[in-house]
């Protein structure tokens, strides 16, 4: 949605409210974009940044384990004599 600046002074706060809501909003002065209403994104708190961290290493550690030994990975491309078969 596009409102010049001139009407927006009048319904700021529904502009506001609108953005905050996901509606792009932008101001035009003389008929060209000037400025676009966005809502701020919180920052995470320490606690909710630790929760997501320990998370992701957790699951990474539960993959890990999942899958084939690395070190053993690439014993098909050898004989039992420990020479290329």
């Amino acid at each position: 949605m596009q409102v010049s600046v001139t009407a927006a002074k009048g319904q700021l706060t529904e502009l506001v409210r609108r953005a905050e809501a996901g509606d792009e909003v932008v101001l035009t002065r003389h008929g060209h974009a000037a400025v676009r209403l966005v809502p701020v994104k919180v920052a995470p708190d320490r606690k909710s940044r630790r929760t997501l961290l320990e998370a992701a290493r957790t699951s990474g550690f539960s993959k890990a384990k999942a899958g084939p030994n690395a070190a053993r990975s690439q014993d098909f491309l050898y004989g039992d004599d420990g020479l290329p078969g």
